[in-house]
């Protein structure tokens, strides 16, 4: 029987081309890499899971390589949860407190940020996540934490981020199948920022695009604060199957010419250059070879990028976020590595635009530091960053009840 380590956090990424579980444990309060499984995803379509049990046994068959190499037992994990259901909705609430001033303390922080949250949904839908962007104390805006200070009416802007409820518990139950206890769920875009966003981005404001293989999972960040979250219903995948019908050749030969040759800028593939498709085995290609211009292969990838990111940029004004990113925008998931995606972003969204690669942690492989793990590495650094916290105010709930008890004796 494998030992158990009370200081592993372990995490699960089921998207639709793979599914991660990843491990890593705290010590002296720094996390450190111990291990991962990576399985191609089943019985997953468009970023949902469209059959349990293949679904099921492709994170079980992740989480036993995770164990092997951490020699570890995994019992539970922290999920991630994305797809078109995803929503995010902006509110505002608050509470006063009489006519006297009165220092603000924790409780009231959670009376109000309950006010801004008492928001009609559908009945299928729940909460992921309260993401509170600034309290206005006696209608002084602009403050991140009022703790301690003094005052008579508390308000909160407040981001909701909301999922189908349906979706998010197949999503458990998948999980559960597989031998893994899901203790938290975690929105795929908020985990990616977390890896690849610098505090100053977050504060001068920058958008985020998580391209996975069917969605595109958009954060806006803006003076520290999440103002804006949605989901695309494009990601890499689209690319490859319009290549895979436009040279008529299999969608595992398609990814390889996507990576290999593909560009989203028609006018930086040289007009006389030639690439051979089809006949090559070891890439699924099963007509009989032949020379095609890589011109081609921008001109079918060049309009999907230009849907993509036209898409992005009206949900982004729709949001009243558009002109909020000071730094520009961010590209991370597995589909940011497609070439001339950067040129596409820049030109359409009129901002600067980099592609993210995950901060590496401790002992990490470096085949890890790469895009398509932004989501599974910020995973853990959300759930770690969440633990401090809660230890946080655990400890100061101690010590105030602790002084209160003192002080009756």
């Amino acid at each position: 029987m494998k030992e158990k380590n009370d200081n592993l956090i372990t995490v699960l990424d089921a998207g639709s081309s793979k599914s991660c579980v990843l491990v890593a444990e705290l010590q002296d309060g720094v996390l450190r890499y111990r291990g991962h499984g990576i399985e191609k995803s089943k019985g997953m379509r468009k970023g949902l899971i469209a059959e349990l049990g293949p679904a099921a046994d492709a994170i079980n068959r992740a989480a036993l390589t995770a164990e092997r190499i951490t020699n570890m037992g995994i019992e539970t994990a922290v999920v991630g949860v994305g797809g078109t259901h995803v929503r995010g909705i902006n509110s505002r609430g608050g509470i006063s407190m009489g006519s006297r001033m009165r220092e603000i303390t924790r409780e009231e922080v959670r009376a109000a940020v309950d006010r801004a949250r008492s928001v009609a949904l559908p009945a299928d839908r729940e909460i992921l996540h309260l993401l509170p962007q600034e309290f206005i104390l006696d209608d002084q805006p602009g403050i991140h934490d009022p703790i301690g200070m003094v005052g008579t009416k508390l308000e909160v802007n407040l981001h909701l981020s909301t999922c189908s409820g349906g979706v998010a518990q197949s999503v458990v139950t998948c999980a559960n199948r597989a031998g893994l206890e899901v203790v938290d769920t975690v929105y795929e875009g908020l985990a990616s920022a977390e890896s690849v966003l610098s505090a100053d981005e977050r504060e001068l404001g920058v958008c985020i695009a998580d391209i996975g293989a069917s969605t595109t999972e958009l954060v806006v960040f803006f003076e520290g604060s999440v103002a804006h979250t949605a989901v695309l219903p494009i990601g890499g995948d689209h690319f490859t199957n319009d290549l895979a019908v436009g040279l008529h050749v299999s969608t595992e030969e398609a990814e390889y010419l996507k990576l290999t040759y593909g560009n989203c800028v028609v006018t930086s593939v040289p007009s006389l250059n030639e690439i051979e498709v089809g006949g090559n085995l070891a890439t699924g290609g099963s007509t009989a070879p032949r020379l095609v211009r890589q011109r081609f292969l921008a001109e079918i990838l060049e309009p999907r990028a230009r849907e993509l990111f036209t898409m992005l940029r009206d949900n982004l004004r729709q949001g009243g976020v558009l002109e909020a990113l000071g730094t520009g925008a961010v590209l991370t998931g597995g589909g940011a590595k497609l070439a001339g995606l950067l040129d596409v972003a820049e030109s359409l969204l009129r901002t600067p635009a980099r592609v993210g690669s995950p901060v590496p942690l401790s002992r990490m492989p470096q085949e890890l530091a790469q895009p398509e793990f932004a989501t599974a590495i910020g995973m853990l650094l959300y759930t770690h960053r969440t633990q401090v916290r809660r230890a946080s105010e655990e400890m100061g709930l101690k010590q105030k009840l602790k002084s209160i008890f003192a002080g009756s004796f």
